[in-house]
């Protein structure tokens, strides 16, 4: 009886891995989608609304939700309780603040980085640039998330439950 109480547990904590894996897939595809988002409606507004860049920041906070809306509200309250505080620290202070419940990778990380150094620091028609290079990589990392999501999202739910299975059997 013990054994068999035990082999649930291992089937099920494996399965729930494999799962968890999975949707970790999925949200880095939703994460970079909600990115990319946000960063078409911040082209927009200062763009074409001239609005101050706090002011963005804290619009897209409330349009959103999830970590996108965390980034970029948090990016917006920082501007006004680190008073006299830059761009970039701002920026840092809010990235670090949501990097635990993101799914990025490494690489997409270090773009969100880089385009804080740069946001900011020049006129409308710059920014305008960085804010489509920006976009312009994360297109092509949502791609790839997709891709991979395709590839392995079934694969690690079953690798998950095979694994628990192997396990049983070994045991048993």
């Amino acid at each position: 009886m013990l054994k068999l109480i035990g082999a649930m547990f291992i089937m099920l904590s494996s399965t729930l891995g494999g799962y968890h894996l999975a949707r970790r897939l999925s949200n880095r595809t939703n994460q970079i989608r909600d990115l990319l988002m946000s960063l078409q409606l911040l082209e927009t507004e200062i763009c074409y609304g001239a609005t101050p860049l706090q002011s963005a920041f804290e619009k897209i906070g409330k349009q959103h939700s999830g970590f996108v809306s965390q980034l970029f509200g948090n990016c917006s309250h920082y501007f006004t309780s680190l008073d006299g505080a830059s761009t970039i620290q701002c920026w840092s202070k809010a990235l670090g603040d949501v990097k635990a419940q993101s799914a990025l990778k490494k690489v997409e990380w270090e773009w969100l980085e880089h385009f804080g150094t740069v946001i900011g620091n020049s006129d409308r028609l710059d920014q305008q640039k960085h804010l489509n290079l920006m976009m312009t990589h994360l297109k092509k990392y949502e791609e790839e998330a997709r891709d991979d999501q395709l590839k392995y999202e079934k694969m690690y739910r079953t690798l998950g439950f095979l694994a628990g299975a192997v396990i049983v059997i070994l045991m048993l």
